[in-house]
């Protein structure tokens, strides 16, 4: 069997293709500068000795046993944010995905409006949406009243400063970001399979689990890690909507780093999050099978 002979690259060609690789180093020091450098900086405050204090100053004493002290001081804080992130996550899939696909298939000329909807939120700081989830969610609030008047609240029964409050503020602010994703993965999809799928004697539930939930899974792994990833992390909402016994491991980093000046203790809980995270998403994308996204 005869082989194909190799292509012939001149040296301009050459030339050009080696040129394209400079177009990748303005990101790449961007992320050595604004990642790597903090990364590894947070690793070595991490090891300071932890019986230091901001006035003093810290050593570096390669101190592992603040790992494990973090855990065993923190591990509720850790329950409570994948807990939280979680649940905010399933919510925010059931509600986005009949609305990305009521904007993909439904919406005809409102597609456009409807996205801006969508995204309308953004238009205001993150600071102002949760504040105003502390009025609408108050003793006194329309919310609250209407649900006492159904018998669904008792009389002293409260929203406010509950997990059910800060839940309801994370799945606000982080529901555009489940939305998006699976609006373009739903987009993409060709109306003439799901046709298809009908001129097969497919029942439209059936079309839907065989075909439209499969091609519309990039978009699904996509949402779920934009809204999984920042709601653990967050600390705004338990401050602003929750109390003490429902704050999470965001607002015991931010204490450590501005309030306590603690920062040993700062820098490990933020690595300890960031390396739990990253290997969760790592086995959640392997077992999603998207290979787009691995």
């Amino acid at each position: 069997m005869s082989q194909r002979p190799a292509p012939v690259v001149d040296g301009e060609t050459a030339r050009r293709r080696g040129y394209g690789w400079l177009l990748l180093v303005p990101g790449m020091l961007w992320l050595v500068v604004f990642f790597l450098i903090p990364t590894v900086q947070l690793f070595f405050t991490s090891l300071y000795d932890p019986s230091g204090s901001y006035e003093l100053g810290y050593a570096m004493t390669w101190h592992f046993q603040n790992y494990p002290d973090a855990v065993r001081d923190n591990f509720d804080l850790f329950v409570r944010s994948f807990l939280y992130a979680g649940i905010t996550t399933f919510v925010c899939l059931l509600l986005a995905y009949p609305l990305a696909y009521a904007i993909a298939f439904k919406s005809g000329r409102w597609k456009n409006f409807l996205l801006v909807l969508v995204i309308a939120p953004f238009f205001t700081s993150f600071l102002l949406r949760t504040l105003s989830w502390s009025a609408i969610l108050s003793d006194q609030g329309v919310v609250t009243s209407l649900l006492k008047s159904v018998a669904i609240l008792p009389e002293d029964g409260r929203l406010l400063a509950t997990p059910v409050a800060v839940i309801a503020g994370l799945i606000y602010n982080f529901l555009p970001f489940m939305t998006l994703p699976l609006y373009a993965s739903l987009d993409k999809v060709d109306p003439r399979l799901i046709e298809a799928a009908g001129d097969l004697y497919s029942s439209p539930f059936t079309g839907f689990r065989k075909v439209t939930v499969p091609l519309s899974m990039p978009g699904v792994v996509s949402g779920t890690l934009l809204t999984f990833i920042p709601a653990c992390g967050d600390y705004i909402n338990a401050e602003l909507l929750g109390t003490t016994r429902q704050y999470m491991i965001g607002n015991r980093i931010q204490a450590a780093f501005l309030r306590e000046r603690d920062y040993p203790v700062a820098a490990t809980l933020s690595l300890l999050l960031m390396l739990v995270v990253v290997a969760m998403v790592v086995v959640y994308v392997r077992r999603a099978g998207t290979e787009k996204l691995v």
